[in-house]
This record gives structure tokens, sequence and C-alpha cells, in this order.
């Protein structure tokens, strides 16, 4: 599932090397579409680590990102794997550039709802988490 956001850059991490052949790269943005901020983290792999270093803390940019999910020693993981991150002012569309697909039978393209939509499912007094 592919999905995009757009944000301001509140923390950028440097490079991890998970296993000899395996580096990742953690970055935050700021939301803030709705009364309360969403901090949302994200994760470039390999080649992709390089993708944040041009933006600087403050900087407002869109991410394209995967939604991904796996099962290991019964437990659960939920990962943001961010493809593609782009100035807001950049008035181009996403570049031609494949995001990371492992599930071939499903090739469609999902977009993301803006949080104003899903804020109106909570009544006001919810809490923010």
């Amino acid at each position: 599932m592919s999905f995009e956001v757009e944000g301001v850059l509140y923390k950028k991490f440097d490079t991890e090397k998970k296993t000899e052949t395996f580096s990742a790269r953690e970055f935050v943005i700021e939301v803030t579409e709705s009364k309360y901020p969403q901090y949302i983290k994200f994760q470039l792999t390999q080649e992709r680590c390089s993708k944040i270093d041009n933006f600087q803390v403050g900087e407002q940019l869109k991410v394209f990102f995967n939604l991904r999910g796996r099962e290991w020693q019964d437990k659960f993981f939920t990962n943001l794997e961010a493809w593609l991150v782009q100035p807001v002012n950049d008035e181009s569309k996403a570049p031609n550039e494949d995001p990371i697909e492992t599930d071939t039978q499903n090739e469609s393209t999902v977009t993301e709802t803006s949080m104003e939509e899903s804020d109106d499912n909570y009544p006001l007094d919810d809490l923010p988490f």
C-alpha cells in the first residue's frame, strides 16, 4: 500500500548499519492538520537512506511511503517505509520511481485520507492518542 503525507521535518537520525548488508535511517515529521500535532516516524532503507540528507529540521516536506507489518515470535510490528521525500514547494508529481513492493498480487495504490476527515469520526473530548 502506498501513501503520502505532508509535514514539517521534526528530527532526523543517523544511518544505522543493522547487519553487514542492511542499513536503515529514521526521521520524524510533525503533522499539524488536526487539533493535536502528530509526530510520525518513517524509515528509509539501503540506498534510500540519503534521501533525507538535503532537508533541514523545520522544512516542509512530502513523504511517499508504504505501510508494512510483520509478525515475529508472536509479536506484531508496523513500519512506515519511506521511498521518496520531496519539498512541498516542488510542483512536480512523484517521479516514476517504483515504491518498494513485495506484494505483487495487490498493485493498487491507496492515498491517505486527510487527518481532518479522520478526526470527524471521534468526539471532540476524545484523548489525543
